[in-house]
Order: C-alpha cells, then structure tokens, then sequence
C-alpha cells in the first residue's frame, strides 16, 4: 500500500442539502429543505443527478426528497462517520490542522507536529470560524454496487451531534450489526435564536418507517448470520477500511477540501487566511455539498 495516501471508502455519489449558486459573479452556497443525490461530476451548472434521485423522487410522487432509505458500509460508527475539526486553507484547499477536540495534526513552520486540540472556540490558531467541525458520512443506496458509498458532507454541529449519537446506539442497541440494520437518512427541520427563527435544516439517521425497532433488529441479526454462513468477513471489512483511512496524516485530498471551502462558507471566506483573520467571523453557511444549515 501507499504509504501517505488514505485509502477512503469508494465513493459512487454524494448527498446534499444545498448548493453553490452564482450571484453578482460570486458562487455562493444556498440552502435547500430536501435531498439530492448527485453524481461525482460538476458543470458550470452543477453537479449531475444520479439515477437514483428520479427513482426516489417517483416513488415520493412529485413530494420533495426528504428520505432516503440507506444501509451503512460497515459495523464501526466511526468508520461511517467520520468528523474532526478542521481548518482548511481557503485558496488551496490543503487542511493545515485537523483534530478531535484533545489532540490535532498541524502543519506548521517545522512541519507536522501533534499539538493539543482545545476545539475552535478555545483556540486561537483556528478562530474567527477558520476552524469547523467538518463531518462525512458514508451510506449505501440500493445494491448496484454493495461496497459503493454515497457521501453527505457537512461542518454543522446539528447534523454531526444527532449522526454520531444515533450511529452509537443503533450499534448497541443491534449487537454491533449496524451494516445489517436497514435504516434511512431523514431530514428534519427546527429554528433557533441564532437562525433569527428562521428554519434550519439538519440531518438524521432512523430506522425505515414501515419497520419497528424489534423487526429491525431480527433483520440486522439474521443478515449478519446469513453472511458469516456466506463467508462475508464483515469484521475484516472493518480493519482493512480503517488501516486505510490511518495511511495518511489527512484523510482529504486538497480537491476536496476546495469543494468544501466553497460549499460551507460564504465566499468572502474564500481567500487567503491571513485575510479571512480580520472578518468578524465567518457564520456557517446554510447548505452544503450536503448542508441546509446542519
């Protein structure tokens, strides 16, 4: 294997709750209130839908996206989700610091160095909103391609908060048979002071609606036995998808870190750091290449 190169899960397509849109000659992220699933390639028009946003979109009849049914690629919450907060160089797209709210990786004037991580509000290094918790969760949609993913990325602490709890206690709660467990992404709404009232919209992770807690889990248990008996190493899945993700100091390339820069923050975010130090902070954005104000 490589080293220095993170081997991520395949990914197939993405997920979002928002877009970039241009105004005044500026490209600007725009919230939205349902689901799209696109392709991995970008127009000047935007990301190309994937076959299965109209598939869905039918069986909603003409209702807005707001559910997508989804199993998970593995057992491990944390290979499924994965979130650090990240500072990421607006003109490059190069993470320059990466952590987990105890201890990060930064490069700095002697290279990378492990440093202590006292999270964006306490550190000064990544403040004034240069520094964000920046979440991507991997899901399967349908079974063209079974070890495929589908990625939904965000920097909201909503989206990022409710995922990682309901991943922690599908996965008790199953015996660890998260990637047996059918479930769908949903997407829910709430204001806040902070939104002015105004909606906001998050992400979350439920079980399927047609399905109580008790058949789920069955279903999530006689799955996992009907693939050991099939010889489907799950648990092997695991480790090799996280010895992969261990093979770099950062697990994004700077491509996507620039698609991120432009989808989660304004674009007067979009410059050089030094020069984004002297805005009076830089408010989460309400989309995302997955976002709506997560």
């Amino acid at each position: 294997m490589i080293k220095g190169l993170a081997i991520t899960p395949p990914v197939i397509g993405r997920i979002s709750i928002g877009r970039v849109v241009e105004k005044n000659g500026k490209r600007l992220p725009e919230k939205d209130d349902q689901f799209t699933i696109t392709t991995q390639i970008q127009t000047r028009d935007g990301w190309l839908p994937h076959p299965l946003d109209e598939a869905l979109r039918q069986e909603v009849q003409g209702k807005k996206l707001r559910s997508i049914p989804v199993t998970l690629p593995f057992n491990d919450p944390d290979l499924n989700l994965r979130a650090e907060y990240t500072f990421f160089e607006r003109k490059s797209g190069r993470a320059l610091c990466a952590g987990d709210g105890e201890a990060c990786r930064r490069h700095t004037e002697n290279g990378l160095e492990s440093l202590p991580c006292p999270s964006p509000d306490m550190c000064d290094y990544g403040s004034h909103g240069l520094c964000k918790p920046y979440g991507r969760l991997y899901v399967c949609i349908g079974d063209d391609d079974e070890l495929g993913c589908f990625v939904f990325r965000t920097t909201g602490y909503n989206s990022i908060r409710t995922l990682a709890a309901r991943l922690r206690y599908f996965h008790a709660i199953s015996g660890g048979n998260l990637a047996t467990l059918p479930l769908e992404l949903k997407l829910r709404g709430k204001s806040t002071t902070q939104s002015h009232r105004a909606p906001i919209y998050y992400v979350d992770l439920t079980l399927r609606a047609d399905q109580s807690m008790k058949e789920a889990v069955t279903h999530a248990r006689e799955e996992a036995q009907v693939q050991v008996n099939l010889g489907i190493n799950q648990a092997e899945l695991d480790k090799v998808a996280q010895a992969g993700l261990m093979n770099a100091q950062f697990e994004y390339s700077e491509d996507e870190g620039l698609q991120v820069t432009e989808e989660f923050y304004r674009n007067d975010a979009n410059q050089d750091p030094s020069a984004s130090k002297q805005s009076s902070g830089l408010k989460e954005a309400l989309s995302v290449k997955v976002s709506g104000g997560e």
